[in-house]
């Protein structure tokens, strides 16, 4: 196995979900992944051919646990890779402001890669090579009807990744942003409604939400994403951007060409009706 960034990687998000998935990937391959969550198990999980994975635990919306995580980590591991799986989803109307949730998703989805890359970008730079994957959203290209504040969030890590790609250019360090679509894992289950049974919003926001959810359930199953972030550590020249799946690609590249009003109407058409 060629390792081009070491074999050792840093996680979040590695308790569960596309996380998980990836972290035993990674480890089933040889590398050595320390897997960070808010409450990890306390065993080292060993694979045959040397990899491992080390739960570590690590609250991304906290910059003292970070700081404390990740440089205990650095103190022990010449990491070449980071991968961050970290999130979480509320459900409300774009009209609404329910301040402490959308402070939770902003600060988990985005904030939170922040935090951790304040940490772990110096070593990356300092070694002279490294890769930094953040697992985006296709719901950061597309407008998704009470799912504003977490298409947002995926949004707001799509333009930070592709201006710290540039930035890091020159120490030969590369960033890359995963975008997987619809996935079966315990985010949907985990999701928090933030409405009020008396909002004029409300029954539109469940039947929408819930037909969100279905596709979720019935979606690819995270080792599809933990395929394509392998094969991002293991690119020459890692793209910025990489949409999972054909499917999406392929929407992608249809929302390029027709006109904007065609492109709501069929998201309304797939969740509002």
């Amino acid at each position: 196995m060629k390792f081009r960034y070491g074999k050792y990687v840093l996680l979040t998000g590695g308790s569960s979900g596309i996380g998980l998935a990836t972290a035993d990937l990674f480890a089933t391959n040889g590398y050595v992944v320390y897997a960070g969550s808010r409450d990890p198990s306390l065993d080292v999980r060993p694979f045959p051919g040397g990899g491992e994975v080390r739960p570590f635990k690590i609250d991304v919306r906290d910059e003292a646990s970070v700081k404390e995580a990740v440089g205990a980590i650095l103190s022990e591991a010449d990491i070449g890779i980071v991968v961050h799986c970290a999130g979480m989803g509320i459900a409300c109307p774009a009209e609404d402001f329910p301040a402490d949730a959308v402070d939770r998703q902003i600060d988990t989805n985005f904030l939170g890669v922040l935090r951790v890359n304040s940490q772990v970008l110096p070593h990356l730079r300092e070694r002279g090579n490294g890769l930094c994957v953040t697992t985006g959203s296709v719901a950061g290209m597309f407008p998704v009807p009470f799912q504003s504040h977490y298409c947002s969030s995926k949004a707001a890590l799509d333009l930070y990744s592709a201006a710290l790609r540039m930035e890091l250019r020159d120490f030969a360090v590369r960033a890359s942003l995963l975008m997987p679509g619809d996935t079966s894992t315990g985010f949907t289950s985990a999701r928090t409604y933030v409405i009020d049974d008396s909002s004029v919003y409300y029954e539109t926001c469940l039947k929408a939400v819930k037909k969100m959810e279905k596709d979720e359930v019935e979606g690819k199953q995270p080792i599809t994403a933990a395929r394509a972030i392998f094969k991002l550590c293991n690119a020459k020249n890692p793209p910025a951007r990489r949409i999972v799946g054909f499917d999406y690609k392929a929407l992608a590249f249809l929302s390029r060409l027709l006109p904007y009003w065609l492109v709501e109407y069929i998201l309304r058409k797939m969740y509002l009706t």
